[in-house]
């Protein structure tokens, strides 16, 4: 076999529609759009559009509002910083921040502020700079030895 002897399975290639070629063809005049108006021209079709009517998006009520004052924050626990610890990812004679942590992969969204929380054990001696932490999380990080350091609030 030759590389100009090629040739794709029967029936995988299938040619395109060519319209607007004549009655016989079965899309000839229209191509297939239908008569005039709106949808037979290119480019204008206007979403949301219920003929004059007014649209859905129109006879509903607005709903709800966005909290301008809302914290987004990652939450990481206490757990995932020991398996990070054992693992090698975090350095426990470090000062563990928001930059470490992504690094370490257990915060991943654009997040720019922390919470710690108490789920899971932590037995290594850090110190966590986080922006928020829960009570037990406090506990269970001064109680590993550890330290927490907290925004002046």
């Amino acid at each position: 076999m030759q590389l100009n002897e090629l040739k794709g399975n029967p029936g995988s290639k299938k040619r395109r529609m060519r319209v607007g070629r004549g009655i016989g063809s079965g899309k000839g005049k229209t191509s297939g759009r239908g008569g005039k108006g709106q949808t037979a021209r290119t480019g204008v079709r206007i979403n949301g559009f219920e003929g004059g009517q007014t649209p859905i998006h129109r006879r509903l009520p607005k709903r709800g509002f966005n909290n301008y004052t809302r914290h987004v924050y990652e939450t990481v626990n206490l757990g995932d910083v020991q398996k990070a610890v054992d693992a090698g990812k975090l350095d426990a004679k470090q000062t563990v921040n928001l930059e470490l942590l992504k690094k370490a992969g257990l915060v991943r969204k654009s997040g720019k502020e922390v919470k710690l929380l108490a789920k899971g054990a932590l037995t290594a001696k850090v110190t966590l700079e986080v922006n928020f932490a829960s009570e037990a999380a406090r506990t269970a990080v001064e109680k590993s030895g550890g330290k927490l350091i907290l925004p002046a609030a």
